[in-house]
Protein backbone atom coordinates (compact mmCIF):
# COMPACT_ATOMS: atom_id res chain seq x y z
CA UNK A 1 0.00 0.00 0.00
CA UNK A 2 1.13 3.08 -0.86
CA UNK A 3 1.44 6.24 2.09
CA UNK A 4 1.75 9.64 1.80
CA UNK A 5 1.55 12.54 4.55
CA UNK A 6 -0.07 15.67 3.46
CA UNK A 7 -0.88 19.30 5.87
CA UNK A 8 -4.51 19.70 3.67
CA UNK A 9 -6.86 17.08 2.12
CA UNK A 10 -6.55 16.34 -1.63
CA UNK A 11 -8.74 16.59 -4.22
CA UNK A 12 -10.43 14.20 -6.29
CA UNK A 13 -12.66 10.76 -5.15
CA UNK A 14 -11.21 9.11 -1.63
CA UNK A 15 -12.97 7.97 0.92
CA UNK A 16 -12.33 10.08 4.03
CA UNK A 17 -11.76 8.69 7.92
CA UNK A 18 -11.88 10.88 10.97
CA UNK A 19 -10.58 10.05 13.96
CA UNK A 20 -13.44 11.00 16.99
CA UNK A 21 -11.75 10.88 20.56
CA UNK A 22 -14.33 9.63 23.42
CA UNK A 23 -14.26 13.32 25.11
CA UNK A 24 -14.43 15.57 21.04
CA UNK A 25 -17.69 17.25 20.16
CA UNK A 26 -19.02 15.52 16.66
CA UNK A 27 -19.84 19.04 15.79
CA UNK A 28 -16.64 19.71 16.63
CA UNK A 29 -14.51 16.99 14.66
CA UNK A 30 -17.06 17.39 11.73
CA UNK A 31 -16.89 21.50 11.58
CA UNK A 32 -15.21 21.50 7.85
CA UNK A 33 -17.73 19.68 6.20
CA UNK A 34 -21.22 21.45 5.16
CA UNK A 35 -24.15 22.51 7.28
CA UNK A 36 -26.30 18.93 5.81
CA UNK A 37 -23.59 16.85 5.63
CA UNK A 38 -22.67 17.26 9.41
CA UNK A 39 -26.07 16.55 10.09
CA UNK A 40 -26.55 13.63 8.23
CA UNK A 41 -23.41 12.32 9.61
CA UNK A 42 -24.09 12.85 12.71
CA UNK A 43 -27.66 11.23 12.63
CA UNK A 44 -25.65 8.23 10.79
CA UNK A 45 -23.41 8.06 13.55
CA UNK A 46 -26.12 8.35 16.21
CA UNK A 47 -27.99 5.26 14.80
CA UNK A 48 -25.28 3.03 14.64
CA UNK A 49 -24.75 3.70 18.31
CA UNK A 50 -21.27 4.96 17.47
CA UNK A 51 -19.77 5.75 21.02
CA UNK A 52 -16.61 6.56 20.00
CA UNK A 53 -14.58 2.95 21.12
CA UNK A 54 -11.20 2.65 20.38
CA UNK A 55 -11.43 0.87 16.82
CA UNK A 56 -14.71 1.66 16.03
CA UNK A 57 -16.50 2.77 12.86
CA UNK A 58 -19.72 4.40 11.53
CA UNK A 59 -20.08 4.79 7.89
CA UNK A 60 -22.20 7.06 5.82
CA UNK A 61 -21.84 8.70 2.24
CA UNK A 62 -22.42 12.34 1.81
CA UNK A 63 -23.60 14.20 -1.41
CA UNK A 64 -20.81 15.92 -3.79
CA UNK A 65 -21.28 17.72 -6.14
CA UNK A 66 -19.98 14.83 -8.41
CA UNK A 67 -21.09 12.29 -6.47
CA UNK A 68 -20.68 11.10 -3.30
CA UNK A 69 -18.22 10.77 -0.82
CA UNK A 70 -17.96 7.95 1.68
CA UNK A 71 -17.03 8.91 5.77
CA UNK A 72 -16.12 7.32 8.19
CA UNK A 73 -16.00 8.37 11.80
CA UNK A 74 -13.76 6.04 14.12
CA UNK A 75 -13.23 5.95 17.48
CA UNK A 76 -10.09 6.39 19.93
CA UNK A 77 -11.71 5.99 22.70
CA UNK A 78 -11.52 7.80 26.01
CA UNK A 79 -7.89 6.68 27.37
CA UNK A 80 -5.40 8.56 24.76
CA UNK A 81 -2.41 6.67 26.19
CA UNK A 82 -4.05 3.34 25.91
CA UNK A 83 -0.95 0.81 24.29
CA UNK A 84 -1.34 -0.10 20.58
CA UNK A 85 -3.84 2.88 19.89
CA UNK A 86 -3.29 4.29 17.01
CA UNK A 87 -2.77 0.17 15.31
CA UNK A 88 -5.86 -0.40 16.34
CA UNK A 89 -7.72 2.78 14.34
CA UNK A 90 -5.49 2.15 11.47
CA UNK A 91 -6.17 -1.24 11.46
CA UNK A 92 -9.78 -0.53 11.84
CA UNK A 93 -10.17 1.65 8.97
CA UNK A 94 -8.22 -1.16 6.50
CA UNK A 95 -10.79 -3.90 7.76
CA UNK A 96 -13.39 -1.88 6.90
CA UNK A 97 -12.14 -0.59 3.31
CA UNK A 98 -9.43 -3.40 1.98
CA UNK A 99 -12.41 -4.98 -0.43
CA UNK A 100 -15.57 -2.11 -0.63
CA UNK A 101 -14.48 -0.77 -3.89
CA UNK A 102 -12.41 2.21 -2.73
CA UNK A 103 -8.90 2.96 -3.66
CA UNK A 104 -7.97 6.07 -1.87
CA UNK A 105 -8.30 6.85 1.99
CA UNK A 106 -7.68 9.80 3.22
CA UNK A 107 -7.47 9.98 7.25
CA UNK A 108 -7.57 13.80 8.82
CA UNK A 109 -5.91 14.27 11.80
CA UNK A 110 -6.53 17.64 12.00
CA UNK A 111 -7.04 19.49 15.41
CA UNK A 112 -6.48 16.46 17.13
CA UNK A 113 -2.44 17.26 17.92
CA UNK A 114 -1.16 14.01 17.11
CA UNK A 115 2.44 13.12 17.20
CA UNK A 116 4.51 12.36 13.93
CA UNK A 117 5.55 9.17 15.32
CA UNK A 118 1.71 7.90 16.40
CA UNK A 119 0.61 8.89 12.81
CA UNK A 120 2.78 6.94 11.41
CA UNK A 121 2.17 4.42 13.49
CA UNK A 122 -1.38 4.72 11.95
CA UNK A 123 -0.28 4.12 8.10
CA UNK A 124 1.85 1.27 9.62
CA UNK A 125 -1.40 -0.37 11.04
CA UNK A 126 -3.04 0.17 7.79
CA UNK A 127 -0.79 -1.20 5.23
CA UNK A 128 -0.43 -4.06 7.56
CA UNK A 129 -3.63 -4.75 7.76
CA UNK A 130 -3.84 -4.97 3.82
CA UNK A 131 -1.18 -7.18 3.42
CA UNK A 132 -2.66 -10.42 1.53
CA UNK A 133 -1.35 -13.48 -0.10
CA UNK A 134 -3.07 -14.20 -2.70
CA UNK A 135 -0.47 -16.06 -5.35
CA UNK A 136 -2.07 -19.56 -5.66
CA UNK A 137 -5.72 -17.76 -6.22
CA UNK A 138 -6.08 -18.33 -10.01
CA UNK A 139 -10.54 -17.32 -9.33
CA UNK A 140 -11.85 -15.08 -7.25
CA UNK A 141 -14.91 -13.54 -6.83
CA UNK A 142 -14.52 -9.08 -7.52
CA UNK A 143 -16.10 -8.36 -4.90
CA UNK A 144 -13.54 -10.84 -2.50
CA UNK A 145 -10.54 -8.49 -4.66
CA UNK A 146 -8.55 -5.85 -2.51
CA UNK A 147 -9.11 -2.61 -3.89
CA UNK A 148 -7.77 -0.29 -1.30
CA UNK A 149 -4.00 1.10 -3.03
CA UNK A 150 -2.86 4.26 -0.68
CA UNK A 151 -3.90 5.79 2.41
CA UNK A 152 -3.55 9.71 2.90
CA UNK A 153 -2.61 10.79 6.24
CA UNK A 154 -3.49 14.61 6.97
CA UNK A 155 -2.51 17.22 9.30
CA UNK A 156 0.48 14.88 10.91
CA UNK A 157 2.73 17.77 11.43
CA UNK A 158 6.47 17.55 10.34
CA UNK A 159 8.52 14.92 10.94
CA UNK A 160 5.75 12.29 9.82
CA UNK A 161 7.72 11.08 6.73
CA UNK A 162 10.98 10.35 8.66
CA UNK A 163 8.93 8.16 11.25
CA UNK A 164 7.46 6.23 8.47
CA UNK A 165 10.59 5.06 6.69
CA UNK A 166 11.71 3.27 10.19
CA UNK A 167 7.91 1.74 10.17
CA UNK A 168 8.66 1.23 6.37
CA UNK A 169 11.53 -1.12 7.67
CA UNK A 170 8.95 -2.98 9.57
CA UNK A 171 6.33 -3.59 7.64
CA UNK A 172 9.14 -5.10 5.24
CA UNK A 173 9.92 -7.23 7.68
CA UNK A 174 6.63 -7.88 8.76
CA UNK A 175 5.40 -8.73 4.92
CA UNK A 176 8.36 -11.22 5.00
CA UNK A 177 8.04 -13.47 7.82
CA UNK A 178 4.22 -13.71 6.76
CA UNK A 179 5.27 -15.07 3.44
CA UNK A 180 7.87 -17.28 4.89
CA UNK A 181 4.84 -18.18 7.15
CA UNK A 182 2.11 -18.70 4.83
CA UNK A 183 3.43 -20.45 1.75
CA UNK A 184 3.02 -24.46 1.97
CA UNK A 185 5.85 -27.11 3.10
CA UNK A 186 6.21 -28.16 -0.73
CA UNK A 187 7.16 -24.67 -1.50
CA UNK A 188 8.96 -23.78 1.94
CA UNK A 189 11.02 -26.02 3.54
CA UNK A 190 14.83 -25.85 4.56
CA UNK A 191 16.93 -25.23 1.50
CA UNK A 192 14.20 -22.80 -0.15
CA UNK A 193 13.80 -20.68 3.00
CA UNK A 194 17.55 -20.45 2.76
CA UNK A 195 17.41 -19.06 -0.56
CA UNK A 196 14.21 -16.91 0.07
CA UNK A 197 16.46 -15.11 2.57
CA UNK A 198 19.30 -14.84 0.70
CA UNK A 199 17.65 -13.33 -2.00
CA UNK A 200 15.96 -10.93 0.17
CA UNK A 201 18.85 -9.69 2.64
CA UNK A 202 21.67 -10.50 0.87
CA UNK A 203 21.68 -6.93 -1.09
CA UNK A 204 20.56 -5.35 2.57
CA UNK A 205 24.12 -6.00 3.71
CA UNK A 206 23.53 -8.96 5.53
CA UNK A 207 26.33 -11.38 5.74
CA UNK A 208 25.19 -15.31 5.50
CA UNK A 209 26.49 -18.22 6.63
CA UNK A 210 24.75 -21.73 6.02
CA UNK A 211 26.05 -25.15 7.60
CA UNK A 212 24.57 -28.37 4.77
CA UNK A 213 23.57 -31.88 6.68
CA UNK A 214 27.27 -33.08 5.83
CA UNK A 215 29.08 -29.79 7.81
CA UNK A 216 26.66 -30.54 10.41
CA UNK A 217 27.09 -33.82 10.88
CA UNK A 218 30.95 -33.57 11.24
CA UNK A 219 30.44 -31.01 13.99
CA UNK A 220 27.96 -33.32 15.75
CA UNK A 221 24.93 -31.82 15.30
CA UNK A 222 22.98 -35.43 16.59
CA UNK A 223 19.84 -33.68 17.87
CA UNK A 224 18.91 -31.76 15.08
CA UNK A 225 19.92 -33.90 12.54
CA UNK A 226 17.62 -36.84 14.27
CA UNK A 227 15.04 -34.66 13.69
CA UNK A 228 15.05 -34.20 10.08
CA UNK A 229 16.59 -37.65 9.10
CA UNK A 230 12.81 -38.87 8.31
CA UNK A 231 12.50 -36.31 5.27
CA UNK A 232 13.89 -36.19 2.10
CA UNK A 233 14.33 -32.39 2.57
CA UNK A 234 17.73 -32.12 4.60
CA UNK A 235 17.84 -29.67 7.07
CA UNK A 236 19.73 -26.51 7.44
CA UNK A 237 21.80 -24.24 9.94
CA UNK A 238 20.85 -20.46 9.04
CA UNK A 239 23.29 -17.70 10.65
CA UNK A 240 22.52 -14.31 9.19
CA UNK A 241 24.71 -11.11 10.41
CA UNK A 242 24.20 -7.89 10.50
CA UNK A 243 27.15 -5.43 11.42
CA UNK A 244 24.81 -2.47 12.18
CA UNK A 245 27.06 -1.52 14.85
CA UNK A 246 30.52 -1.60 13.42
CA UNK A 247 31.46 -4.89 15.17
CA UNK A 248 33.43 -7.23 13.39
CA UNK A 249 34.91 -11.02 14.35
CA UNK A 250 37.49 -10.63 16.71
CA UNK A 251 36.39 -6.91 17.52
CA UNK A 252 33.60 -4.72 18.71
CA UNK A 253 30.65 -5.67 20.81
CA UNK A 254 29.60 -8.98 21.04
CA UNK A 255 26.30 -9.34 19.20
CA UNK A 256 23.02 -10.00 20.20
CA UNK A 257 21.86 -13.56 19.01
CA UNK A 258 18.21 -14.55 18.30
CA UNK A 259 17.36 -18.16 16.86
CA UNK A 260 14.51 -19.52 15.59
CA UNK A 261 12.65 -23.01 15.26
CA UNK A 262 12.20 -23.48 11.40
CA UNK A 263 10.37 -26.97 11.42
CA UNK A 264 9.02 -26.33 7.84
CA UNK A 265 6.36 -29.06 7.96
CA UNK A 266 5.77 -31.22 11.53
CA UNK A 267 3.83 -34.78 11.05
CA UNK A 268 5.38 -35.33 14.96
CA UNK A 269 7.30 -37.96 12.94
CA UNK A 270 6.53 -41.26 14.19
CA UNK A 271 4.58 -39.93 17.07
CA UNK A 272 2.39 -38.97 14.86
CA UNK A 273 -0.43 -36.25 14.82
CA UNK A 274 -3.90 -36.74 14.43
CA UNK A 275 -4.72 -35.73 10.46
CA UNK A 276 -7.74 -33.14 11.83
CA UNK A 277 -5.49 -29.82 10.99
CA UNK A 278 -2.07 -31.06 10.43
CA UNK A 279 -2.05 -29.32 7.44
CA UNK A 280 -1.64 -26.01 10.12
CA UNK A 281 2.02 -27.28 10.94
CA UNK A 282 3.26 -25.21 7.90
CA UNK A 283 3.38 -22.81 10.36
CA UNK A 284 5.77 -24.32 12.39
CA UNK A 285 8.52 -22.74 11.85
CA UNK A 286 6.88 -19.35 12.96
CA UNK A 287 10.26 -18.18 14.63
CA UNK A 288 12.39 -18.67 12.38
CA UNK A 289 10.07 -17.04 10.60
CA UNK A 290 10.46 -14.04 12.55
CA UNK A 291 13.92 -14.18 13.13
CA UNK A 292 14.35 -13.62 9.30
CA UNK A 293 11.80 -10.96 9.26
CA UNK A 294 13.47 -9.03 12.16
CA UNK A 295 16.76 -9.09 10.18
CA UNK A 296 15.12 -7.45 6.97
CA UNK A 297 13.60 -4.88 9.01
CA UNK A 298 17.45 -4.15 10.89
CA UNK A 299 18.81 -4.21 7.80
CA UNK A 300 16.40 -1.98 6.09
CA UNK A 301 16.34 0.97 8.42
CA UNK A 302 20.12 0.14 9.05
CA UNK A 303 20.14 -0.45 12.79
CA UNK A 304 23.22 0.24 14.84
CA UNK A 305 23.73 -2.95 16.42
CA UNK A 306 24.95 -5.67 15.57
CA UNK A 307 22.71 -8.64 15.45
CA UNK A 308 22.85 -12.43 14.52
CA UNK A 309 19.77 -14.37 12.94
CA UNK A 310 20.15 -18.13 13.25
CA UNK A 311 16.92 -20.53 11.82
CA UNK A 312 17.62 -24.49 13.02
CA UNK A 313 15.82 -25.63 9.67
CA UNK A 314 13.92 -28.77 9.45
CA UNK A 315 11.12 -31.01 8.15
CA UNK A 316 9.81 -33.68 10.61
CA UNK A 317 8.55 -36.82 8.70
CA UNK A 318 8.14 -39.98 9.55
CA UNK A 319 9.98 -42.00 7.04
CA UNK A 320 11.39 -45.49 7.40
CA UNK A 321 14.70 -43.58 8.51
CA UNK A 322 12.71 -41.62 10.98
CA UNK A 323 13.92 -40.99 14.30
CA UNK A 324 11.87 -42.99 16.96
CA UNK A 325 10.74 -43.14 20.40
CA UNK A 326 13.47 -44.19 22.59
CA UNK A 327 16.69 -43.60 20.51
CA UNK A 328 19.06 -41.81 22.17
CA UNK A 329 21.26 -38.47 20.55
CA UNK A 330 24.13 -36.89 21.22
CA UNK A 331 23.62 -33.26 21.23
CA UNK A 332 26.32 -30.68 19.88
CA UNK A 333 27.23 -29.89 23.51
CA UNK A 334 27.83 -33.58 23.96
CA UNK A 335 24.85 -33.85 26.11
CA UNK A 336 22.75 -36.59 25.09
CA UNK A 337 18.95 -36.73 25.11
CA UNK A 338 15.90 -39.99 25.37
CA UNK A 339 13.97 -39.04 22.77
CA UNK A 340 10.46 -39.83 24.50
CA UNK A 341 8.69 -38.23 22.30
CA UNK A 342 9.75 -37.19 18.38
CA UNK A 343 6.68 -34.80 18.50
CA UNK A 344 8.97 -32.84 20.84
CA UNK A 345 11.33 -32.14 17.77
CA UNK A 346 11.34 -28.11 18.16
CA UNK A 347 13.97 -28.40 21.06
CA UNK A 348 15.75 -30.46 19.31
CA UNK A 349 16.73 -28.33 16.73
CA UNK A 350 16.96 -25.38 18.91
CA UNK A 351 19.33 -26.98 21.46
CA UNK A 352 22.34 -27.59 18.82
CA UNK A 353 21.34 -23.78 17.63
CA UNK A 354 22.22 -22.80 21.34
CA UNK A 355 24.91 -24.46 21.41
CA UNK A 356 26.54 -23.25 17.99
CA UNK A 357 25.27 -19.98 18.78
CA UNK A 358 27.50 -19.68 21.88
CA UNK A 359 30.59 -21.34 20.55
CA UNK A 360 30.82 -19.08 17.14
CA UNK A 361 29.40 -15.67 18.76
CA UNK A 362 29.92 -15.93 22.33
CA UNK A 363 26.90 -13.67 23.20
CA UNK A 364 25.62 -11.87 26.31
CA UNK A 365 22.24 -12.03 25.00
CA UNK A 366 20.38 -14.99 23.18
CA UNK A 367 16.63 -15.05 22.58
CA UNK A 368 15.11 -17.69 21.11
CA UNK A 369 11.43 -18.01 19.39
CA UNK A 370 9.51 -21.09 18.78
CA UNK A 371 6.19 -22.50 18.11
CA UNK A 372 7.14 -24.93 20.67
CA UNK A 373 3.98 -26.16 22.91
CA UNK A 374 0.24 -27.16 22.64
CA UNK A 375 0.71 -26.42 25.99
CA UNK A 376 1.39 -22.51 25.93
CA UNK A 377 -1.98 -22.13 23.83
CA UNK A 378 -3.70 -24.18 27.27
CA UNK A 379 -1.62 -21.40 29.52
CA UNK A 380 -2.34 -18.37 27.85
CA UNK A 381 -4.50 -18.65 24.80
CA UNK A 382 -4.33 -17.01 21.43
CA UNK A 383 -3.55 -13.61 23.79
CA UNK A 384 -0.10 -13.94 24.72
CA UNK A 385 3.15 -15.44 24.47
CA UNK A 386 5.15 -16.93 27.15
CA UNK A 387 8.14 -15.34 28.10
CA UNK A 388 11.04 -17.45 29.84
CA UNK A 389 14.06 -15.81 30.87
CA UNK A 390 17.01 -16.72 33.42
CA UNK A 391 17.99 -13.06 33.58
CA UNK A 392 15.35 -9.90 35.07
CA UNK A 393 16.54 -7.36 33.21
CA UNK A 394 16.50 -9.00 30.00
CA UNK A 395 12.94 -10.53 30.66
CA UNK A 396 11.86 -6.27 31.76
CA UNK A 397 13.21 -5.75 28.46
CA UNK A 398 11.33 -8.46 26.11
CA UNK A 399 8.35 -7.57 27.96
CA UNK A 400 8.42 -3.41 27.58
CA UNK A 401 8.95 -4.26 24.17
CA UNK A 402 5.87 -6.18 23.88
CA UNK A 403 4.10 -3.91 25.77
CA UNK A 404 4.74 -1.36 23.44
CA UNK A 405 4.36 -3.12 19.86
CA UNK A 406 1.39 -4.96 20.47
CA UNK A 407 3.40 -8.32 20.52
CA UNK A 408 2.92 -9.22 24.49
CA UNK A 409 4.70 -11.50 26.32
CA UNK A 410 3.45 -12.82 29.83
CA UNK A 411 6.28 -14.17 32.19
CA UNK A 412 6.41 -17.99 32.84
CA UNK A 413 8.44 -19.28 35.98
CA UNK A 414 11.93 -21.87 35.47
CA UNK A 415 12.97 -24.17 38.23
CA UNK A 416 14.33 -27.16 39.28
CA UNK A 417 11.40 -28.45 40.49
CA UNK A 418 10.11 -28.70 36.99
CA UNK A 419 14.30 -29.38 35.60
CA UNK A 420 13.83 -32.77 37.89
CA UNK A 421 10.68 -33.73 35.61
CA UNK A 422 12.81 -33.98 32.57
CA UNK A 423 15.58 -36.63 34.11
CA UNK A 424 16.15 -39.90 31.97
CA UNK A 425 17.02 -43.30 33.45
CA UNK A 426 19.49 -43.84 30.77
CA UNK A 427 21.06 -40.59 29.30
CA UNK A 428 21.52 -37.01 30.50
CA UNK A 429 17.96 -35.89 29.83
CA UNK A 430 14.61 -36.82 27.73
CA UNK A 431 12.65 -34.51 25.57
CA UNK A 432 9.30 -34.60 27.22
CA UNK A 433 8.32 -34.60 31.07
CA UNK A 434 4.97 -35.34 32.29
CA UNK A 435 1.55 -33.56 30.75
CA UNK A 436 1.69 -30.81 33.18
CA UNK A 437 3.82 -27.86 32.99
CA UNK A 438 4.77 -28.98 29.34
CA UNK A 439 5.70 -25.20 28.34
CA UNK A 440 7.95 -25.06 31.18
CA UNK A 441 9.63 -28.40 31.07
CA UNK A 442 10.23 -27.46 27.14
CA UNK A 443 12.03 -24.14 28.50
CA UNK A 444 13.88 -25.93 31.43
CA UNK A 445 14.96 -28.22 28.65
CA UNK A 446 16.70 -25.15 26.56
CA UNK A 447 18.26 -24.14 29.82
CA UNK A 448 20.45 -26.92 29.84
CA UNK A 449 22.27 -25.55 26.72
CA UNK A 450 22.94 -22.41 27.82
CA UNK A 451 26.16 -21.70 29.26
CA UNK A 452 27.22 -19.75 32.37
CA UNK A 453 27.27 -15.99 32.06
CA UNK A 454 24.72 -16.14 29.31
CA UNK A 455 21.62 -14.09 29.67
CA UNK A 456 18.61 -15.78 28.08
CA UNK A 457 15.04 -15.38 26.76
CA UNK A 458 12.90 -18.31 24.94
CA UNK A 459 9.81 -17.24 24.03
CA UNK A 460 6.80 -19.88 22.97
CA UNK A 461 4.93 -18.36 20.34
CA UNK A 462 2.77 -21.65 19.76
CA UNK A 463 -0.84 -19.32 20.20
CA UNK A 464 0.22 -16.58 18.02
CA UNK A 465 2.05 -16.75 15.66
CA UNK A 466 -1.11 -17.73 13.26
CA UNK A 467 -4.83 -16.98 13.97
CA UNK A 468 -7.97 -18.49 12.83
CA UNK A 469 -9.64 -14.83 13.46
CA UNK A 470 -8.82 -11.06 11.94
CA UNK A 471 -6.73 -8.73 14.13
CA UNK A 472 -5.76 -5.20 14.47
CA UNK A 473 -3.04 -5.95 12.07
CA UNK A 474 -3.88 -9.20 10.53
CA UNK A 475 -6.51 -10.90 8.76
CA UNK A 476 -6.62 -14.45 9.43
CA UNK A 477 -3.12 -16.34 9.15
CA UNK A 478 0.09 -15.24 9.51
CA UNK A 479 0.34 -12.85 12.12
CA UNK A 480 3.73 -11.97 11.92
CA UNK A 481 4.35 -11.91 15.80
CA UNK A 482 7.72 -11.23 16.95
CA UNK A 483 9.06 -9.15 14.47
CA UNK A 484 7.82 -5.52 15.39
CA UNK A 485 8.99 -7.35 19.56
CA UNK A 486 12.76 -7.73 18.41
CA UNK A 487 13.20 -4.70 16.07
CA UNK A 488 12.00 -2.95 19.43
CA UNK A 489 13.87 -4.86 21.83
CA UNK A 490 17.42 -4.31 19.34
CA UNK A 491 16.75 -1.01 19.91
CA UNK A 492 18.20 -1.13 23.33
CA UNK A 493 21.54 -2.09 22.27
CA UNK A 494 22.34 0.19 19.38
CA UNK A 495 24.75 3.04 19.70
Amino acid sequence: MNVQFAPTRPTGAYALALPVRGDDLLTDRLASLPDASRTLAARAAESQRFERELGAVAETFLPEPDGVRRLLLVGLGASRDEPALWERVGGALTAKLLTSGETRLVVDLTGLDVAAADAARLAFAAAARSWRYDVYRTKQPKKQKPTLEEIVVVGAGEGAAGAWAERQALLDGLAFTRELVTEPANIVYPETFVERCRKRLEPLGVEFEVLDEKEMAELGFGALLGVGQGSVRPPRLLAMRWNGGGARDGGGAKPVVLIGKGITFDTGGISIKPAAGMESMKWDMGGAGAVAGTMVALASRKAKADVVGICALAENMPDGNAQRPGDVVTSLSGQTIEVINTDAEGRLVLADALTWAQRTYRPEVIVDLATLTGAMIISLGHEYAGLFSNDDGLAGQLAAAGTETGDRLWRMPLGDAFDKLIESPIADMKNVGPREGGSITAAVFLQRFIESGVKWAHLDIAGVAWSEKAGSLYDKGATGFGVALLDRFVGNFET
